[in-house]
């Protein structure tokens, strides 16, 4: 909106809270229903849509694995209906939010060329979400743009706390809110701290990169372009759960687990592409996240 943007949401609401959409137009519209094509046809009609950014997914590992089908059903369903209803009302430019979970056990640096071998229902379905939007945009005159995030955490704002526990930040204050110790599985991988290293990017930053995907899609000469959305630079499991005991005055020790199959040692984001043909790179540092995290915490 400050763009001068206008804005409109389409969610079925079940994760998400429309408390935080003042001002904003929203539809409530579940899109993977049979009727839903129809409904977001109408919707973009009235709205005078002119691009679109597909957030909307089912994104729990464990649940993709005890519910492959629904995930399925739900993102990739869901997205065949948004690239139906953009066809209906020649709506051609799409941004489409990806995830590096599409790499499977990849370790060290991954660029957007590392084979994809996703190793759950989750990523699988975003993969597929991928190639669905390819060859849509191949039959089409679309304009697509897929994002492969690495680890989003933080928060744009102090009230926009990020109240679902599903990444290490949350994690970690479910447990110190419970007064528990963080836990930390695996202590003894060959990386500096023996802990794993990931990327972790601020919730503004990946904002920031779909804007700038968004405006590079009228002009771009390919019909699909995959880009990572990450910082480059890795930060173990240590040092994100030592940052916020450190911004508590009474936090517990951290707890060493066993290690969890199927975790690598080291994922980072080879993040060249994106800087190079897009011109976007990251703003913000690990600390930017936590002192973000940490003050929504305190505001939820």
């Amino acid at each position: 909106m400050q763009r001068g943007d206008a804005p409109v949401v389409v969610d079925d609401f079940v994760t998400g809270d429309r408390a935080r959409l003042a001002g904003v137009p929203s539809y409530d519209l579940d899109l993977s229903s049979a009727e839903a094509a129809g409904h977001l046809e109408a919707i973009m009609r009235s709205e005078r849509i002119e691009a679109v950014i597909h957030f909307a997914a089912r994104k729990q590992v464990a649940e993709s694995v005890q519910k492959p089908l629904w995930y399925f059903s739900q993102n990739i369903g869901g997205l065949a209906t948004v690239l139906d209803a953009m066809s209906r009302v020649n709506v051609r430019s799409i941004v489409f939010s990806s995830s590096a979970a599409v790499y499977g056990d990849a370790d060290g640096v991954v660029g957007e060329d590392a084979p994809t071998d996703p190793v759950n229902p989750y990523g699988q379905s975003k993969l597929a979400g991928e190639w669905l939007v390819a060859d849509v945009a191949r039959a089409s005159e679309l304009r697509a743009i897929s994002l492969r995030y690495f680890n989003v955490a933080g928060s744009g704002w102090p009230d926009l706390a990020d109240r679902a526990v599903l990444n290490l930040v949350p994690m970690v204050f479910e447990r110190l809110d419970a007064d528990e110790g963080p836990e930390i599985f695996g202590d003894d991988y060959g990386t500096p701290d023996g802990t794993c290293v990931r990327d972790f990017v601020h919730v503004l930053d990946v904002a920031e990169a779909h804007l700038v995907a968004l405006a590079a899609l009228p002009s771009q000469h390919a019909l699909h372009r995959v880009y990572n959305v990450g910082t480059g630079t890795g930060a173990s499991v240590r040092e994100v759960v030592e940052g916020i005991r450190r911004r508590s005055s009474d936090a517990p020790d951290a707890v060493v687990r066993p290690r969890r199959v199927g975790d690598p040692a080291s994922v980072v984001a080879d993040v060249r592409r994106i800087d190079e043909e897009l011109g976007w790179r990251a703003r913000f540092t690990l600390d930017d996240i936590l002192d973000a995290a940490w003050s929504s915490r305190r505001r939820a």
